[in-house]
């Protein structure tokens, strides 16, 4: 399995990586994953761009401090703070119409064993109101991860965020955010690694699950530059 780490000079470059990393597997055929600190950011989703709020909704974010990027997929916006972890897991597929419930559960499971690692004794689902809602979260005192899913002809890509710090700030902002846009959102359905009691140190965290992808897989390491 190959393993990157690090992050790019950009919020652009970054996500360059993460779809060339797709791309590679989907022609060696060997899996790779992914766990690293995002660039600050709030990430929009493609169905954001379409409410009337939008450009309030990226005024929001820059006065927070938060940089709104958007990105090309569905679901709602998404903030990374400095202490905010991404992960993405990328195997071949043979056939893209199958497997799609088989990759949640192997992300899902992987997550929970590095958040058990860390301290936290994450459940499936999401409090209401939460970010960017969706059907594959893990929630303690708070939504902590939320995952989503691309699939391709030849690859898969399982990713998500995981908030270990910082959820007064990103509650902030999102609050705005989501108020511009004229979404639900519940400030305290934020939760975070260090909110549940788990060890707050992003590293940590970020091994954690790196180690939980990896598993018994020998694993060759890689530099993002």
């Amino acid at each position: 399995m190959r393993v990157l780490r690090g992050r790019a000079a950009t919020v652009g470059a970054d996500r360059d990586v993460t779809a060339e990393m797709l791309a590679t597997v989907g022609d060696d055929r060997v899996p790779a994953v992914r766990v690293w600190h995002p660039h600050r950011q709030v990430a929009f989703g493609r169905r954001d761009s379409g409410e009337d709020g939008y450009e309030a909704a990226r005024d929001a974010a820059r006065d927070h401090g938060f940089p709104p990027v958007d990105r090309s997929v569905g679901g709602r916006a998404v903030a990374y703070a400095d202490t905010t972890l991404a992960f993405a897991f990328a195997e071949p597929v043979a056939d893209f119409r199958e497997g799609l419930d088989g990759r949640y559960e192997r992300a899902t499971a992987a997550v929970e064993r590095a958040l058990r690692d860390v301290g936290v004794d994450a459940e499936r689902g999401e409090p209401d109101q939460a970010f960017c809602p969706g059907t594959h979260s893990l929630q303690s005192d708070g939504k902590i991860v939320g995952i989503a899913q691309r699939v391709r002809s030849d690859a898969a890509l399982t990713a998500g965020v995981v908030i270990v710090d910082e959820r007064e700030t990103l509650a902030a902002v999102l609050a705005d955010v989501y108020e511009a846009l004229g979404l639900s959102f519940d400030p305290d359905s934020v939760g975070s690694v260090a909110r549940s009691g788990g060890n707050d140190d992003p590293a940590a965290v970020r091994q954690a699950i790196e180690r939980a992808f990896v598993g018994e897989a020998d694993a060759t390491v890689e530099r993002v530059n």
